[in-house]
């Protein structure tokens, strides 16, 4: 075989990298306040004073976690300037929960987590001003391509209803249906469910056929 075609060998993951992943992971099944340094050391095969070495607290594991979200919903809440339609709404809704759910133990147990961490408790504030700002950015665009027809004085409190749903929705999954709402097979419907009750209540202010376009998108989650 040439040389070429040979398939390179991948290089082994940086120890601090891995670490992030494995964390996550255990946050994401179990909850943050359930999963120790020590189940996670466990789990990656590693001796407490390695993970200690990259990371010499819990919280600097949660913050590290914490950044990179922000920085995939920073890029992610750019894209709301673009969106002039329902289906590009609704696409958008959809990417914005994906987010979420890959970082769900941040909202699973949010309020746990802001009463601990007073870096968290500070820059969250921030994710609802910037979920705020994208919001009603979209909002603008909608009107911009006509499918939407709402004055400032609606669109404020409905932007707000807004944010509030994206931010607890995965809390009220979880106590709709507490054995299998954060599990990763049950996530589609709950993410599609979130996306339409999100959209739903601009339902008042769209063009009948944009309202019928939603309607048309979102039919299998409507009774959920």
């Amino acid at each position: 075989m040439p040389e070429w075609a040979m398939a390179t060998p991948k290089k082994p993951r940086r120890t601090a990298e891995r670490i992030l992943e494995v964390t996550l992971d255990l946050f994401n099944r179990f909850g943050e306040p359930n999963v120790s340094t020590t189940l996670i050391s466990a789990e990656l095969g590693i001796s407490p004073g390695n993970l200690y070495y990259h990371y010499p607290a819990k919280d600097e594991l949660i913050n590290a976690l914490y950044d990179r979200y922000e920085a995939a919903l920073d890029e992610l809440l750019r894209a709301a300037d673009g969106v002039e339609n329902v289906e590009d709404a609704w696409l958008f809704f959809h990417m914005l929960f994906e987010l979420i759910w890959r970082y769900r133990f941040l909202y699973r147990d949010l309020n746990d987590l802001l009463s601990k961490n007073r870096r968290l408790e500070t820059h969250f504030q921030f994710v609802l001003q910037h979920k705020g700002r994208a919001v009603r950015a979209l909002l603008d665009g909608l009107a911009r391509g006509g499918v939407l027809r709402i004055s400032g004085e609606q669109a404020q409190p409905a932007s707000t209803a807004m944010v509030v749903v994206l931010t607890y929705w995965l809390s009220y999954e979880y106590v709709r249906e507490p054995r299998r709402a954060l599990e990763p097979e049950a996530s589609a419907n709950s993410l599609a469910r979130g996306a339409w009750h999100v959209l739903s209540l601009l339902e008042p202010y769209l063009e009948p056929a944009s309202r019928e376009h939603l309607h048309q998108l979102s039919a299998p989650y409507r009774g959920s």
